[in-house]
């Protein structure tokens, strides 16, 4: 294993935990409360899904599949002002995308909108909701602090009529927002924020995206969730850190309604380094252009993934890896990148390609012959098979796989010095071809006929002096043929921070952090014919550069890929490098 593997599995054992949500949900089948799991992954419309979000649908669903029972989703509708179809048609698209099926249980908070607004009606008649006519900064100012308890509001002890009329009323149109909420009846000193009267419903004048103009009051989050988990039959609602504090509240709302009640499990929400999770600044890094939308591959965004060429299972894995944990932590996004390497070794094809080409002409080849050599789809897996790529006196390698002066053990080509180019020959330098400003335009080499690779040594794992003549050299480098290459756009990502945590530095602004350096394009690059005929979402190993996929802009005559991920983390290695 190599030190990079090594730190990853080491890194992988660290932030594994056990899943505490399963010891809970084998009680309660154990105890006779449960006798069939049923959960749901409950997104709100008002942005796309992240990896964080991944995560947990990996947990909600992978738990419903783990113990034979049913998994829902849920869209939790009830801001029209911040929603769209846009979105839930993406968070479709991605839940099926990663492999998960929720069956005929699609659902909307907003299914319930004449239940939930019963269940209101409900709770004021008990005498544990009222409708306050403060203003939002009254409300606000009366709330107090975790230290000192709040004030009560002055319209707290309305009657029961008064506040049903009232709450009808807001419901018919006729006041405007701002004017009046439904808050719950609990208790302004207690200790939990959460519980101190909370708002319930709220005056929205904004058509809905599934409702129209029907409504114009709206549940808020704590209202419309736990009852319609309830509704839905669901029996461990499995939540973020952040709705542990929440959790009073769903069971108060459930027992004061006297309705199924399921139990809300909280777990810690997956933050990753070189990144940001919040929906807020995510949108903001959309509208303010620092990316080119939600699905640039730079965005820890699922279809932002997808695009820069993440596969399912590398996603399903990683979150298996990362585990369920109790509290909050940062992973290393080396993680992430090692679930995708891991994943693409196995099932990308290797192909060549050069993204900063420099020619070479084989003075001694003859000039008009092209030989169809073999090559290895892929080692890993032999049915994958092989493939022919030209070769012929004129080649392209990477300018960076050529130094003049080279230092010691650089293992590439050099003047006087030889190499040999993957599933071909030993070539040696004899001439360096400048222009006018000293760039290296052209270099004219020689090959040794005799050193031709064979499928038996291309498999090993090493090239090195495997040629019948029994001919060693210490390097092996890619190419391709001048006369058979394919132009190609390659759009290269890097981590979008400079640093592990963005949001660390109270004292400057999380964009002030974003790497300048996180994309760049070549517009230059030279690929093997085999590439010619690839399509939008294909995936492939660059042999020696990296993974790239086809981007959704490509086209036949203008072909782009995307880069995933490199073949080695040389980002950690310039980071420990630097400390």
């Amino acid at each position: 294993m190599d030190d990079s593997k090594e730190e990853l599995a080491k890194n992988e054992s660290s932030t594994a935990q056990s899943n505490f949500i399963k010891e809970i949900i084998n009680e309660d089948l154990k105890s006779g409360k449960v006798k069939k799991v049923h959960t749901r992954f409950p997104p709100e419309p008002n942005g796309y899904l992240h990896i964080g979000h991944a995560k947990s649908i990996c947990l909600n669903f992978g738990l419903a599949k783990e113990y034979n029972g049913l998994c829902n989703l849920r869209f939790d509708d009830t801001n029209p002002a911040k929603e769209s179809v846009e979105y839930v048609d993406s968070i479709i698209e991605d839940v099926k995308w990663l492999g998960f099926d929720w069956d005929d249980r699609l659902f909307y908070a907003s299914d319930y909108f004449d239940q939930l607004y019963e269940y209101a009606i409900k709770l004021i008649k008990k005498g544990k909701a009222y409708v306050d006519s403060s203003t939002s900064e009254q409300i606000k100012d009366s709330r107090g602090t975790p230290t000192e308890p709040g004030k009560e509001s002055p319209f707290r002890n309305r009657s029961v009529e008064e506040n049903l009329d009232l709450f009808e009323r807001m419901k018919n149109g006729e006041f405007e927002e701002g004017t009046h909420v439904l808050r719950a009846k609990i208790d302004m000193s207690s200790p939990n924020m959460w519980m101190r009267d909370p708002i319930l419903y709220r005056i929205r004048k904004v058509p809905h995206h599934r409702t129209g103009d029907k409504w114009c009051i709206y549940p808020m989050y704590d209202w419309a969730h736990g009852q319609s988990d309830s509704i839905e039959g669901i029996t461990h609602s499995i939540c973020t850190l952040e709705f542990e504090i929440h959790r009073p509240l769903y069971d108060w709302c459930l027992d004061q309604l006297e309705i199924h009640h399921p139990r809300q499990i909280e777990f810690a929400r997956l933050n990753l380094t070189y990144t940001v999770m919040s929906k807020r600044k995510l949108l903001e890094l959309v509208e303010e252009k620092y990316v080119t939308g939600w699905d640039d591959p730079r965005m820890p965004t699922i279809s932002g993934l997808r695009r820069r060429g993440f596969t399912p299972e590398a996603i399903r894995d990683f979150s298996e890896r990362v585990g369920v944990a109790k509290r909050d932590n940062i992973i290393d996004v080396a993680l992430l990148e090692y679930s995708v390497r891991d994943d693409l070794n196995k099932r990308a094809q290797r192909v060549m390609a050069v993204l900063k080409p420099l020619k070479i002409v084989l003075t001694n080849y003859p000039d008009n012959q092209v030989e169809e050599l073999d090559s290895v789809n892929n080692p890993e897996d032999e049915s994958m098979g092989t493939r022919k790529v030209p070769f012929s006196k004129e080649i392209f390698i990477e300018q960076d796989d050529f130094m003049e002066n080279p230092p010691k053990k650089f293992f590439r080509l050099s003047p006087g010095n030889e190499v040999r180019l993957r599933y071909a020959y030993i070539i040696k330098c004899e001439e360096v071809i400048k222009d006018e400003q000293g760039n290296i335009i052209e270099l004219k080499c020689s090959y040794d006929p005799g050193t031709k690779s064979h499928l038996r040594s291309i498999t090993s794992a090493t090239e090195r002096g495997s040629a019948q003549s029994g001919r060693k050299v210490k390097g092996t480098i890619h190419w391709v043929s001048v006369k058979h290459a394919v132009n190609a756009e390659v759009r290269l990502y890097d981590r979008l921070f400079t640093i592990e945590d963005p949001e660390s530095d109270e004292q400057k602004n999380y964009k002030e952090f974003i790497n300048p350096n996180s994309f760049e394009i070549i517009n230059s690059a030279k690929l093997e014919p085999y590439l010619q005929n690839a399509k939008p979402g294909e995936r492939f190993q660059f042999e020696r550069l990296g993974y790239f996929c086809v981007d959704k802009e490509s086209e036949k005559d203008k072909l782009v890929f995307n880069r995933t991920v490199t073949l080695k983390d040389t980002w950690a290695k310039i980071e420990k490098r630097n400390q």
